[in-house]
């Protein structure tokens, strides 16, 4: 992995969306602050972030966290978890896989050993077999 000259963290990347107070930010920040690891791969002018809460500290409140990195899709996730610092917690794992997922998808083709392989079975291969 190269080393970016400014790489994403969650400080710099994170916007607070619905349901949230700017008061909020500092704290939400320091829950996610573990996803800097993940971000760190992208450029911070790549990169957004934002977290909101519906019906917070209401029965059934729900936080989503979207991500934005540019030139991928967009990723998603939510928490239905009635505790606010669980709920920050399972949306920053969730979007910590889906990255990592992501990353790996994406690896393969970086890799000429896997670039130059053949992906269909030789022709040979496909003619029926007489008996």
């Amino acid at each position: 992995m190269t080393t970016r000259a400014n790489p994403a963290t969650v400080d710099d990347c994170l916007r607070i969306g619905g349901g949230f107070s700017q008061g909020d930010r500092n704290w939400i920040a320091e829950q996610l602050s573990t996803l800097d690891n993940g971000l760190a791969g992208y450029d911070a002018d790549r990169v957004e972030l934002e977290v909101s809460v519906k019906d917070r500290a209401a029965r059934g409140q729900k936080v989503t966290m979207e991500c934005w990195i540019a030139g991928r899709p967009k990723v998603v996730a939510t928490s239905s978890e009635e505790d606010l610092n669980r709920a920050l917690h399972q949306v920053r794992d969730e979007l910590k896989r889906q990255l990592h997922e992501a990353r790996s998808r994406k690896e393969p083709r970086h890799n000429r050993n896997l670039q130059d392989s053949p992906r269909t079975a030789p022709v040979d291969s496909l003619d029926p077999v007489e008996g």
